[in-house]
């Protein structure tokens, strides 16, 4: 067998009682948070598959509230995620789905603010506490959350691709994964590049800057 870390071996350092259920589903909720920007108002969490079945049983679901407040896996406030929620005055819903989706520990994350700002993701949790983000706002992507990321929203035009990638370059900033999807031909499109390095203010505001680059969000490491 092939393991992707050592963290499929000896799994995460986390609070909970299993690596998939509570350690993942925690850092799903906190890439989310990442992903929005802002500790969210109201938060819709719908469960599927093993997600679904346990998901109070294995702490699935302060998992996923504590890493939307940022707490981190190993962090000893988990347990009372959904008190200090509510304190902080963050409405929580969860729904149980009957519907079969590719990987059993499938969650989908609809958040909101005090603006009617929202923002939806699916992510699994694939074991060891990895994870993968696989739709953002009905875009489909690839992203681990475990390095340096910039995710850019652009118009789906000639040379949008390169330009990106050319500042990159000019930063020397290695890119080790890097995907494009789109809704459709010419429309709005997504990049999600991953990067073994930190990337700094000033390589966003020159992205932003470029023709047909329409919002950067960029991942903490």
């Amino acid at each position: 067998m092939k393991y992707r870390s050592a963290f499929d071996i000896i799994g995460p350092i986390m609070i909970g009682p299993s690596s998939s259920h509570t350690a993942g589903a925690a850092r799903i909720g906190r890439v989310a948070r990442t992903l929005f920007g802002r500790e969210p108002k109201k938060a819709v969490i719908s469960l599927y598959g093993s997600f679904a079945k346990t998901y109070k049983g294995h702490g699935t679901d302060v998992a996923i509230v504590g890493g939307l407040l940022d707490f981190d896996t190993f962090d000893e406030r988990i347990p009372q995620a959904l008190q200090i929620a509510q304190k902080a005055g963050i409405e929580i819903e969860f729904i149980v789905e009957n519907l079969v989706t590719d990987h059993p520990n499938t969650v989908r994350i609809n958040l909101y603010d005090d603006n009617n700002h929202q923002m939806e993701i699916v992510g699994v949790s694939i074991g060891g506490g990895s994870i993968e983000i696989t739709e953002l706002n009905s875009f489909q992507l690839k992203l681990s959350g475990e390095c340096p990321a910039v995710l850019v929203v652009h118009q789906d035009k000639f040379g949008a691709i390169s330009s990106v990638a050319n500042i990159l370059a000019k930063y020397e900033l290695n890119i080790g994964h890097m995907e494009v999807s789109r809704k459709e031909k010419g429309n709005m499109a997504m990049m999600v590049i991953e990067v073994d390095q930190k990337i700094e203010d000033e390589v966003l505001k020159e992205i932003e800057k470029l023709p047909n680059i329409i919002q950067t969000i960029r991942m903490v490491e």
